[in-house]
């Protein structure tokens, strides 16, 4: 067994508040992590023992088996969450084709259960990489996600904001990815000692510096300083409280009803 864990996450801005202390902050020193900019590749790292625990889409939890969640810290939203989008030639309830970008799969079932489930359409799915004009071409709508959502050319575009479709029909928050633990490599995320990684902390340490995430990603994005802080700081919630938890558990229970996962494996937290 390796001396420090190993903990993946995705290198958007959304992520960012939960990684801080990992990559800047006062556990750095406590493990290696590893950055990739699609979540659902965070997923697989966590599935094939390259990573301990990863910043997983929440739909991956019922994929992969003998995992454990840390309580208290996601990527959530209560309002528009403003990097989940559907950009479409048409009005949404008349969308019949759907480019998925392939750096999802969380938001990807989540947009076939607001059409089938909520709009009752039925649409045809296909994946593809994050580039508008070619995920457009030859479909209605595009779903895409992450920091590319926040820099489409919405020209011509009717956008729809996924998580504010979800708590118009459920009233409810919706939770994109929450951190999870492979069952076989707990020791390092339970207790309150020196070297153990604590997720909450983190959570706290990173919220502390939105700003100079904001700015760090302002660079990087060529979007304003201050529209990204209201982003971390009002768009994105990353707190897994129990009124998040509900929106997530009527997620899987209508993911299940849709046949995108079998019947959903309850919640099981890190103690």
């Amino acid at each position: 067994m390796s001396k420090t864990p190993c903990i993946a996450a995705s290198s958007y801005l959304n992520a960012a508040p939960l990684c801080y202390s990992f990559i800047y902050g006062s556990q750095k020193d406590r493990c290696t992590f590893l950055s990739d900019e699609a979540p659902v590749r965070c997923s697989e790292l966590l599935a094939e023992g390259y990573a301990h625990a990863a910043l997983i889409p929440v739909i991956e939890y019922q994929r992969i088996p003998n995992l454990k969640i840390a309580p208290g810290a996601c990527v959530a939203s209560k309002r528009s969450v403003r990097s989940v989008l559907l950009a479409s030639k048409t009005p949404i309830r008349d969308v019949r084709t759907v480019a998925l970008d392939t750096s999802s799969r969380t938001s990807a079932a989540l947009i076939q259960i607001i059409l089938g489930h909520f709009y009752k359409i039925e649409a045809s799915f296909a994946t593809f990489p994050p580039k508008l004009e070619d995920m457009l071409e030859s479909n209605d709508a595009a779903l895409i996600i992450g920091d590319p959502a926040m820099l489409i050319d919405r020209t011509g575009l009717q956008v729809y904001d996924l998580a504010e479709e979800w708590l118009k029909h459920t009233e409810l928050p919706f939770v994109f990815a929450f951190w999870a633990i492979r069952s076989d490599a707990t020791t390092w995320f339970r207790g309150a000692g020196d070297e153990a990684i604590d997720f909450l902390k983190a959570k706290v340490e990173g919220q502390s510096h939105a700003n100079d995430l904001a700015r760090l990603y302002s660079e990087r994005l060529g979007l304003s300083r201050d529209s990204l802080f209201s982003y971390l700081t009002e768009a994105i919630c990353y707190d897994l409280d129990e009124e998040s938890l509900r929106g997530l558990e009527l997620y899987y229970q209508l993911a299940a009803e849709l046949g995108l996962i079998e019947e959903p494996r309850s919640l099981l937290f890190l103690d």
